[in-house]
């Protein structure tokens, strides 16, 4: 059997490259749904699900779904979404810690 492949990220990162990078976004009822396009609108980001929910949150790092999705507090798939396996058990992979791993830089922030 081939060995388990983990990704290490930096915790602290800003919502809008994590989302980008996972592709996944915790509801407030718990449930993980697939993220069919994301758009980054000055301070603030347009997310559209596979499920059609369409909406606009503040790119924050200590937001509600940046916790959640750092801590795996969500991990039901949304059944509309239809959120595959191999999505689901790369995101259980993944770790994130504070002194090690993988800087998410958003775009904005690599231009000169």
């Amino acid at each position: 059997m081939s060995e388990i492949k983990k990704r290490y990220y930096r915790k602290y990162t800003e919502l809008y490259p994590l989302v980008d990078k996972i592709k996944l976004w915790p509801s407030r009822k718990g449930s993980l749904h697939g993220v069919k396009a994301i758009a980054l609108r000055g301070d603030y980001i347009d997310i559209t699900t596979h499920c059609g929910k369409q909406f606009r949150v503040f790119n924050s790092r200590h937001s509600r779904a940046a916790r959640w999705l750092r801590n795996k507090w969500a991990y039901v798939p949304c059944p509309d979404c239809r959120v595959p396996d191999w999505k689901l058990d790369k995101y259980s992979t993944t770790f994130f810690s504070t002194h090690y791993g993988k800087e998410l830089i958003s775009e904005e922030k690599e231009r000169p």
